[in-house]
């Protein structure tokens, strides 16, 4: 039989953390789950080939691969229990300033 060990730390078990953990989720009683939005985002990238591949013993193994063109596409969307909203797929690598935008362009106005 396996049975998946799960850590926490060991400061959870003092009584003045503990009491501070239960006034905060006593504190939350106003959120409700379907009004939690989590951010995520993803990128991929026209440089990321393989290096290393497996083919028959004796013979190269020849792949094409994009040379020159390199493109990122990133893509980042709002998470709701019951929906993805605001998606936005941009060309190019995020950055603070284009995070900001998102949110204050986009992201918000969508809640």
């Amino acid at each position: 039989m396996h049975v998946k060990k799960t850590a926490h730390a060991i400061e959870q078990a003092r009584p003045d953390v503990l009491r501070q953990r239960e006034d905060w989720f006593d504190s939350q009683i106003d959120l409700h789950p379907d009004r939690i939005v989590s951010i995520d985002k993803t990128w991929t990238a026209t440089n990321v080939a393989r290096t290393h591949c497996r083919g028959r013993k004796g013979e190269r193994l020849r792949m094409a691969v994009p040379h020159g063109h390199r493109k990122t596409t990133t893509f980042i969307a709002g998470l709701r229990t019951s929906a993805m909203v605001a998606p936005l797929v941009p060309d190019g690598p995020s950055n603070g300033d284009w995070f900001q935008a998102y949110g204050a362009q986009i992201l918000v106005p969508e809640l």
